[in-house]
């Protein structure tokens, strides 16, 4: 138990200290993976390091392709040149 709560202590000291830009994906990505990992072998801290990772390159991803939706000229039919 007291294991649990100097685990939670440090998980919300961290999300006290991370900045909301910085974080985007991390959190959610940090969730899902502490959970799996503590189902799939009590392996928590290394799931949710992995979620972390992961939830970040997807929302870089999402964002890059967002960008370059915005940067390419709008296709208008021919009637309405």
């Amino acid at each position: 138990m007291k294991r649990m709560l100097v685990g939670a202590a440090v998980a919300l000291t961290a999300l006290a200290a991370a900045g909301g830009a910085e974080a985007k994906g991390c959190i959610k990505g940090a969730i899902v993976g502490g959970v799996a990992g503590h189902y799939a072998g009590h392996h928590g801290l290394l799931g949710a390091a992995a979620g972390c990772a992961i939830g970040r390159h997807r929302a870089n991803a999402r964002d890059r392709q967002v960008d370059q939706q915005q940067m390419a000229p709008q296709a208008r039919p021919v009637s309405a040149r």
